[in-house]
């Protein structure tokens, strides 16, 4: 079977996690079957279209690795890929069917179509054209035309029967003409609606496979009719389910949700996205959930699409990033956490040293943009920020002298250590605590807010062979200067 599908989307932003999701399922369709993945940028909407939305969409699509065989940028057999520089096929398939009899011009002005919408509303009727222009007589078209009126190219909906569409995931689904509108085909600016261009454009384009959001159900009557009165085959529909939150209410930013293109500002890995968009309304068997991508592509098919409503779980994909953090070797991860430790300390980092802290933090992080909570630290010069109260920690926090007293046996047992090893760190440091009285636990914690700043790090010995005996012993003498300080 040769596959055919598209990607259209509308230049109005960033895309979100529905448009991905819907590119992925095109995606994996067509690399499934060894067809063809088409890029299509419908900027018919000029009162929405955004400059940079073009760009934001190629550059989600890029990052996750999501390549198209034709394009705006890559052309083809049937390029323009850009709806604005396809105006002309619109508006001559307009005129084909206003010259078939299958659609009309209509004159009504927005304030009139305004009026009977009211009205609609205020007898509860759903709101709908009223058809006035369907049955105007040739001397009422001609005084619209004289008036100036730039008129709109409606389609000429039957009125009675039934109008049965075939969807992949639903079956037949059966729609009475009675309850449709004359749609409008080409706007008066004569920019094309997306009823009109995408089915030009799907025909002109080859498009076998239609995969879009549920939300465009209610439209598919039109479009099957519209296919009808150009004498043309449909594609196959699949109208693919509602991602909702975990409440079942409408996915939004409150339950984790943000533009695609976040994800990767955020730290999540673009093999990590894919599987778990793959995983948003189709399932390879009902237990795996780690599928890479060349098993997603080499069972995907719509015979697993769901049409029940899919559910994000924002703690489902972090979960799912920090399974493909530890899956990554440690020289590719040190390379895709440098630049958010960059960014964060605001200059470069030495690659030796980072490949050194990766192995410490590789099994600790769900997004790589934690690497900078986890590590910073190495590679800050100077005092580090922290309050006394960190330092002392509940164990302490009575008793600042018992703490520096603990400081001063751990800087005289490691200031001049040989070698600046793990096990030789924890053999010198650990005896103390029992010398003391107290946890060892309670004393590496002073230790580790010493030379880290924080409370949370890799493993301490570790850290401090990492840090290196210079800067760790210099730590250790400013928080025990600052212990001094609270209980001078």
């Amino acid at each position: 079977m040769t596959v055919r599908v598209r990607y259209a989307p509308s230049p109005t932003g960033d895309p979100h996690l529905g448009n991905i999701r819907t590119a992925l399922f095109d995606w994996l369709l067509a690399r499934h079957y060894g067809g063809q993945f088409i890029l299509r940028i419908e900027d018919t909407d000029r009162a929405r279209y955004v400059e940079s939305g073009v760009q934001a969409q190629m550059e989600a699509l890029r990052w996750l690795g999501l390549d198209w065989d034709e394009g705006p940028d890559k052309g083809g057999p049937h390029a323009p890929y850009v709806q604005s520089e396809r105006l002309p096929l619109y508006k001559e398939h307009a005129d084909r069917l206003l010259a078939e009899g299958k659609a009309y011009l209509c004159y009504c002005s927005p304030e009139r179509l305004d009026e009977v919408r009211k009205r609609q509303q205020a007898q509860k009727l759903p709101p709908k054209y009223d058809r006035l222009c369907r049955e105007l007589t040739a001397e009422q078209r001609r005084a619209a035309q004289a008036q100036g009126t730039a008129p709109v190219v409606r389609f000429q909906t039957p009125l009675l029967g039934e109008t049965v569409a075939q969807d992949a995931l639903r079956g037949a689904v059966t729609f009475q003409n009675e309850t449709l509108d004359d749609f409008v085909l080409l706007k008066s600016d004569g920019f094309p609606t997306y009823h009109l261009a995408s089915i030009v454009d799907d025909h002109l384009m080859e498009i076998t496979h239609v995969l879009r959001g549920e939300e465009w159900l209610s439209s598919l009557p039109r479009h099957v009719l519209l296919y009808r009165a150009f004498g043309w085959k449909p594609p196959v529909f699949a109208h693919l389910s509602t991602i909702l939150g975990p409440d079942r209410a409408k996915l939004s930013k409150r339950h984790g949700a943000h533009a695609a293109l976040e994800y990767r500002r955020q730290g999540y890995l673009p093999d990590a996205v894919v599987n778990f968009l793959g995983l948003l309304g189709w399932s390879l068997d009902d237990h795996t959930e780690i599928i890479d991508r060349e098993t997603l592509i080499g069972h995907f098919d719509l015979d697993r699409v769901l049409p029940n409503p899919a559910v994000f779980n924002a703690d489902k994909l972090d979960w799912m990033n920090g399974m493909y953090i530890r899956r990554l070797p440690p020289e590719e991860l040190a390379t895709q956490v440098r630049p958010f430790l960059e960014a964060a300390i605001g200059r470069a980092v030495d690659p030796a040293a980072l490949s050194r802290i990766v192995p410490l933090v590789q099994e600790r992080i769900k997004l790589l943009s934690e690497i900078v909570g986890m590590a910073d630290f190495f590679f800050t010069e100077g005092p580090l920020d922290y309050e006394a109260a960190t330092l002392l920690g509940k164990k302490f926090a009575g008793e600042p002298r018992q703490a520096a007293e603990g400081l001063e046996k751990v800087l005289s047992a490691v200031q001049t250590l040989e070698p600046w090893q793990r096990e030789p760190l924890e053999a010198a440091i650990r005896p103390l605590a029992e010398q003391m009285g107290v946890k060892a636990g309670d004393l590496f914690g002073v230790v580790r807010v010493a030379v880290t700043g924080r409370t949370a790090t890799p493993p301490l010995f570790e850290t401090m062979e990492v840090l290196g005996r210079e800067k760790a012993v210099e730590r250790l003498r400013a928080a025990l200067d600052r212990l001094h300080s609270v209980t001078s």
